[in-house]
């Protein structure tokens, strides 16, 4: 665990995604898929990162700061579908190949848990996926996955 484990995303990359249409229904069933380009770098000097990920006119960006004391990654996540704003964290760590970050977030109206999960077993495939638990996290609704290919 450590400042360096988002490196692998650095650089330009093209991102398969498959999402569940409109994730602030939980009634929703129906899935899209796209593909975006994205693009990371690393800010303050390693101690975190950012990337925008580009479709159209859609714009989606992340913030991600290390905090050396606790060991954890907080990640933020803001996009052009709602102008000002910026989610509340998800907070979380790297182990074997696979980082978890959960938060609680207001989505559709409801405070919602949201699960982050990088899979980067292989760095030059990584995937990410989200998940929702709208019962506390007893339950979790797998509803956006990004496969990842070196642009």
């Amino acid at each position: 665990m450590a400042s360096t484990d988002f490196d692998f995303l650095f650089g330009a990359w093209t991102v398969h995604n498959r999402k569940i249409r409109d994730n602030t229904d939980p009634e929703c069933t129906e899935w899209i898929e796209f593909d975006a380009e994205q693009t990371a770098s690393p800010i303050l000097n390693g101690a975190g990162n950012v990337d925008e990920m580009r479709l159209d006119d859609f714009v989606g960006f992340t913030l991600r700061l290390w905090s050396p004391d606790e060991e954890v990654w907080r990640i933020w996540w803001s996009a052009t579908n709602a102008p000002g704003v910026l989610d509340e964290p998800v907070v979380g760590r790297f182990a074997d190949g696979v980082g978890r970050f959960e938060g609680v977030q207001m989505v559709g109206g409801a405070e919602t848990v949201v699960r982050f999960e990088w899979t980067t077993k292989d760095p030059q495939t990584p995937k990410w996926d989200q998940f929702f638990s709208r019962d506390g996290g007893k339950t979790w609704s797998h509803n956006w996955t990004m496969e990842f290919a070196r642009s």
